[in-house]
């Protein structure tokens, strides 16, 4: 199957085809940095850095931006509430969302630029833009006139008409229409400024993007992603105001993804009730928890947060942890240390029934993301993988004799690195739910099992049972298998 994603500006799934071949621009909004990071901050970065990993893997060379707005009214406000620079608070917050990426291993962002960095680049589109008619000054401000772009509202679908009367647009006496949205805005006293043609002032929302995508990726890139929430009126107006600049088609396709929400409600600053911080739920959370909760739906559909559903997703989780254990049981090697491919290549399964069912999982798990990345069907697709393997296991005995066997097995996981990788899950092999155990709780649990052995046979199943009881009440799952039995800790952490 070829890849083909939706187009947001087409409301249909298009062949993805890019503007250079065998290489793909993609810029993605990031926060306006003026508190700290949430869950709901992270739902783009996952999502977008799996397609990033996913384009990749497929053979395509991607250059990947996000940015940061470090200059904005919401900072100014916070920063007078917090009795600190704007810049201060700007590089505090800042660093708190790349330490929350960091945790999720979102690492395939190349550039990060600040609005604050590309001061230049803004006055002159806001130049170009007044030369062109598309826009105007007024006592100190810059703005765009809707008036003037007749495909204004292409974005979102809606009349220009309908978009002015239901958006939150800053009302001002200096506009000639009410739809006008600000591209420069005069600065008042012990605000950040910067020298203009209109006199001291900062850059307007939408115009920072413009610049910095511009400036980085070309007037015509690939891929422009953001939430839903973005489509009007930031993605909207930032698409009409770079195309009357530069004459060119701005981003060939608009990718949104889903909004976070909690009881129904999105997952907003602006709604405080519904804010879970990112350093609040790392400390309760494994990371692969958080990343599997954000990817397992598709994209493009809202995501429901839940203390209930992030444990469902940890119980779910271990059944990839124990097939690790058992993977390094059987072979002595750690599954993080496995080598897998990184780059798509045909699989061969060569007759045999055991790697015949891996590639066909393998192949439903590929064709997923091929369909508009649909990483919650790919997600379905590695966990028939691990059972696929689970079951394959259970006739494995350490130190088999059997090699052809074992060398299938160790292909089969071989190929669930491969795929886990595009997915960036199973980067650190701390088991979720799990706490570190020292050594005497493990000679601890050796003496339980060995004292539950010889209950067994003493044919004391009443006892037996019992202490296998009071140790489930403790979240602690004894596995009576062929080589012992073994012992791990499910639930929350």
């Amino acid at each position: 199957m070829a890849l083909r994603v939706y187009n947001t500006l087409t409301q249909t799934r298009e062949p993805f085809r890019t503007v250079v071949p065998g290489k793909v621009g993609m810029y993605v909004c990031g926060p306006t940095v003026y508190s700290p990071s949430h869950i709901g901050h992270m739902v783009g970065p996952v999502i977008f850095d799996t397609i990033k990993r996913y384009l990749e893997y497929v053979g395509f060379e991607v250059t990947w931006v996000v940015n940061i707005t470090d200059v904005d009214d919401k900072l100014i406000v916070q920063a007078q509430k917090d009795k600190v620079s704007v810049k201060d608070l700007a590089e505090r917050v800042t660093q708190d969302y790349l330490e929350c990426l960091e945790a999720l291993g979102v690492d395939g962002i190349d550039q990060m630029p600040r609005a604050t960095e590309h001061i230049k680049e803004i006055i002159e589109i806001n130049e170009g833009l007044i030369e062109k008619g598309f826009a105007y000054a007024s006592g100190g401000d810059v703005y765009f006139d809707v008036t003037k772009a007749a495909d204004y509202g292409k974005l979102s679908h809606r009349d220009p008409e309908e978009l002015q009367a239901g958006a939150r647009i800053e009302p001002s006496a200096l506009k000639q229409h009410p739809g006008d949205f600000a591209l420069w805005k005069s600065s008042k006293p012990d605000e950040p400024s910067w020298e203009s043609p209109w006199g001291p002032g900062r850059p307007g929302w939408h115009i920072e993007c413009s610049a910095m995508s511009m400036k980085i990726l070309g007037p015509h890139f690939d891929i422009h992603g953001g939430g839903l929430d973005l489509v009007f009126p930031h993605h909207e107006n930032e698409l009409v105001q770079s195309e009357c600049y530069s004459g060119q088609t701005f981003a060939t396709y608009w990718l949104h993804n889903g909004l976070l929400t909690k009881d129904g409600r999105k997952i907003s600053k602006s709604d405080p009730g519904t804010i879970i911080l990112m350093s609040d739920l790392l400390k309760k959370h494994h990371p692969d928890t958080i990343r599997t909760l954000l990817l397992s739906s598709h994209y493009r559909r809202p995501i429901d947060y839940g203390p209930s559903r992030l444990d469902e997703l940890e119980r779910g989780l271990q059944t990839f942890y124990r097939a690790f254990e058992r993977f390094e049981e059987l072979t002595g090697e750690s599954f993080d240390k496995l080598v897998a491919p990184t780059s798509h290549a045909e699989f061969d399964a060569r007759g045999s029934a055991f790697l015949g069912e891996i590639g066909e999982h393998r192949q439903a798990f590929l064709d997923a993301f091929d369909d508009d990345f649909n990483t919650g069907g790919a997600i379905g697709e590695l966990f028939e993988i691990v059972h696929v393997l689970n079951r394959y296991s259970n006739d494995l005995k350490p130190g088999s004799p059997d090699a052809v066997k074992l060398a299938e097995y160790r292909e089969g996981m071989v190929v669930l690195k491969e795929l886990s990788q595009i997915l960036g899950l199973f980067r650190k092999l701390e088991k979720p739910g799990s706490e570190k155990l020292d050594d005497l709780t493990g000679d601890l649990m050796a003496l339980l099992i060995e004292l539950r052995a010889k209950l067994r046979a003493e044919k004391n199943f009443k006892l037996s049972d019992e202490i296998r009881n009071r140790l489930s009440a403790l979240n602690v799952v004894l596995e009576d298998r062929a080589d012992g039995t073994k012992w791990r800790i499910e639930g929350g952490r």
